[in-house]
């Protein structure tokens, strides 16, 4: 290998190690500084240390909102906080357009955030959009209501993300049979489909099912 080869090598893995890394603090820094720059100036000046102090308190204002949350979350607990919800549900419901922003989102945030509830379960993979072509999706729950009835097969809800956006997607009600859940966990699920498929986890099957495949071939034979 010639030098120039060898410090174009040093120079890439230089890159791969420092760039997750920067760009990670970058955005954290960026996150905190969007929570400052939101939250600090709502805070009364008599309970701002800022306004003690010659310079500013880095992660104030994300401080602040941590505890507001937390507070606002342990007082909705109680009796009298679910009173106050179900009442403030009821009003948003009487609004004809905030109604159904409301709606949505709070579905949404009560999946994603619920202690109980795992959004995507299982990564599987299902035939889509063709006979032959497979896609990499996650189980979001068992389909049911109007959904299951019509359908003689038992189905459940597969989410399927595009890339490298995995926040939309589709939504599809496939046959417990058509669906063929992968050993890669829910995470690693999403770092593939994030890269493109360049960040691959390893198959942690064993030997004697990795040597032949679990899905048989549905093309015609030549």
């Amino acid at each position: 290998m010639t030098l120039f080869a060898r410090l174009r090598a040093y120079f890439f893995a230089g890159i791969l190690v420092t760039a997750p890394i920067g760009i990670t603090l970058y955005l954290t820094w960026l996150i905190i500084d969007f929570i400052d720059g939101t939250v600090t100036p709502l805070i009364p000046s008599r309970y701002n240390p800022e306004t003690y102090l010659p310079f500013g308190v880095p992660g104030l204002g994300l401080i602040v909102a941590v505890v507001f949350l937390t507070l606002i979350g342990a007082l909705t607990a109680g009796l009298v906080g679910r009173w106050v919800v179900r009442l403030f549900d009821r009003l948003m419901q009487r609004m004809p357009v905030v109604r159904n922003i409301h709606s949505a989102l709070k579905q949404i945030l009560e999946t994603v955030l619920a202690q109980q509830s795992k959004a995507f379960r299982q990564v599987v993979l299902v035939e889509y959009p063709r006979q032959g072509i497979w896609a990499l999706g996650f189980i979001t729950g068992d389909t049911v209501g109007e959904v299951q009835h019509l359908t003689e097969d038992d189905v459940v809800n597969v989410f399927l993300p595009t890339t490298p956006n995995p926040t939309s997607g589709f939504l599809l009600f496939v046959p417990r049979s058509d669906v063929f859940v992968l050993s890669m966990t829910v995470e690693e699920g999403i770092k593939m489909v994030v890269s493109g498929g360049i960040v691959t986890p390893p198959d942690r099957r064993p030997t004697s099912q990795q040597e032949q495949p679990r899905i048989p071939s549905t093309r015609p034979a030549a």
